[in-house]
């Protein structure tokens, strides 16, 4: 069963936020733990703690820096203005911009995941994200992505946030996520640059580059930071919800800043029903004066028009004749054809119709290599258990290609689904 994971992003996105939600859906701590202490990177430690938003229980992931990286990204007063004139050069300069301090540009940041102690997957997941924050920087500050400024993308909280999402994502087994739209909020916030729209640009350049909905709301306050946006563009599969599901597991992750909106990331580990009810139509008429060819032509045509099935049944009728009962199912917009196709082309003068309800598994098609050669087969799903039909054009394909029986190719084809 695929792992599918819902971020409701009604309070915005961050790297902290993210980490937290996923800690709290279960990720392993001891192996994140072990991956930061790993890295060459000094200068921070972690604390992983419980905290109330809005009355709600969650859990908070805080990077916690010392005076020589500390930077103001996360103090709500510098963001918003509230410094006094003497604290204001200081900030200025001390904000991010340590230029005494290690210089870490992109190249630099594939450096350390390269050493850290994480799996292929995870280091892979990491360089995705860098890449696209560091590309919508890029384009915000107009220069190449290796040269964007280190506090953007080097600051040691972005890299330790980065490197924890792709370490519990890759430890949760995430093969889908589903983000319906990423709520932001509005006005200006000041950053080292000066006084920046929200979203700033670089948010502003990952949504518009990788198509994530946008949704405006009224705080004021950036909601998505750069990072989120970042990790959103890098694992988002999908924005539609499944119709039918049920959720496995729930994960919250606190935000740090304070906005009236609750400044929580919900995290669900969702299944999608393998069951689906729908309705479906049977038509049903008694043909007893039609040749065998008119019978057999009536039912391509319904096929190659879409039809579901349709199917004869040798019956008796009146004075005992031999006859044919006709069964076509298909969905209710096709009545109109089904029924032109069967006045036409056979003798019947009547057409009974049924609406019936019907429970489906849900089913997909994979392709699966054989040694004998690639094959079609359907995959459905039950009570978390797969099934697999190769399908018959497939099989017979082999058949024709190698010489081998039907049943031969039925078994390679059956044994090569793993």
């Amino acid at each position: 069963m695929k792992n599918k994971l819902y971020l409701e992003c009604t309070s915005g996105i961050s790297g902290d936020m993210t980490v937290a939600a996923l800690l709290d859906l279960g990720a392993d701590r001891e192996k994140l733990i072990k991956t930061l202490e790993s890295l060459p990177v000094k200068g921070f430690d972690i604390r992983i703690s419980r905290v109330v938003k809005s009355g709600i229980d969650a859990c908070d992931f805080d990077v916690l820096l010392d005076k020589d990286h500390e930077n103001h990204d996360h103090d709500m007063e510098y963001l918003h203005g509230h410094v006094h004139e003497n604290e204001t050069h200081q900030h200025s300069h001390g904000d991010h911009g340590h230029h005494h301090h290690e210089h870490r540009g992109l190249n630099e940041i594939m450096e350390i995941i390269d050493h850290a102690d994480m799996t292929l997957r995870a280091k892979d997941y990491a360089r995705r994200i860098f890449t696209i924050l560091a590309q919508a920087e890029a384009k915000a500050h107009n220069v190449p992505a290796d040269q964007v400024h280190f506090h953007e993308i080097g600051a040691v909280d972005s890299i330790v946030d980065i490197l924890s999402v792709a370490v519990c994502m890759d430890d949760l087994d995430v093969e889908e996520v589903i983000i319906p739209k990423l709520c932001e909020g509005s006005g200006t916030i000041r950053c080292q640059h000066g006084i920046l729209p929200v979203p700033v640009p670089a948010v502003s350049n990952i949504v518009s580059t990788y198509h994530l909905k946008l949704h405006i709301t009224e705080v004021q306050g950036e909601l998505v930071t750069p990072t989120g946006a970042a990790i959103a563009a890098a694992f988002c599969t999908g924005e539609e919800l499944p119709e039918d599901f049920t959720v496995e597991k729930i994960g919250i992750g606190a935000g740090k800043r304070q906005y009236e909106c609750p400044g929580i990331l919900r995290a669900m580990l969702i299944r999608e029903s393998d069951k689906e009810t729908n309705t479906i139509i049977k038509l049903e008429s008694n043909i007893d004066d039609c040749t065998g060819e008119t019978l057999g032509y009536v039912m391509e045509c319904l096929y190659g028009a879409g039809a579901r099935e349709v199917n004869y049944m040798p019956v008796f009728m009146k004075k005992n004749r031999p006859a044919w009962l006709l069964t076509v199912i298909c969905k209710k917009e096709q009545i109109t054809e089904m029924e032109r196709i069967i006045f036409k082309e056979t003798t019947t003068i009547g057409i009974r119709r049924q609406e019936m309800e019907r429970t489906i598994l849900k089913r997909e098609k994979r392709t699966v290599a054989t040694p004998l050669g690639e094959a079609e087969v359907k995959v459905c799903t039950f009570e978390g258990e797969e099934y697999f039909y190769p399908e018959y054009e497939s099989v017979k394909r082999l058949c024709e290609k190698t010489g081998i029986s039907y049943k031969e190719a039925y078994h390679q084809v059956m044994q090569s689904r793993n």
